[in-house]
């Protein structure tokens, strides 16, 4: 499978905003690490994930994201992941990642 990756500055929220479409694995992890970094290294704050479009998630993808989290904490910003899909929310609950970020319906 492969991953898309749509990424933009939100104005109203001051957040940037990124869209997500396929899967975060092996594959295309490096991609997800790759659009996450370009995004801190403009400015830190505050992330918005949409993964309505995200159908997987592993490991490494997981890692990518508290590695991001653990960069945007030292600056007091946040992650929050919208409209998870059951299987990929499963996973967060799982490892306990569900306390970690924030969740939003």
């Amino acid at each position: 499978m492969s991953l898309s990756i749509i990424s933009n500055y939100d104005e109203s929220r001051d957040c940037q905003k990124i869209s997500l479409k396929g899967e975060i694995d092996l594959d295309t992890a490096e991609q997800f690490r790759s659009e996450l970094k370009k995004v801190t290294e403009q400015k830190i704050m505050d992330i918005v994930i949409d993964m309505s479009q995200l159908d997987y998630i592993d490991s490494s993808g997981l890692g990518i994201l508290i590695g991001t989290l653990k960069r945007l904490k030292t600056q007091n910003k946040d992650i929050y992941l919208n409209s998870l899909k059951d299987n990929v929310k499963k996973v967060f609950t799982i490892t306990g990642l569900d306390k970690i970020f924030l969740m939003e319906v």
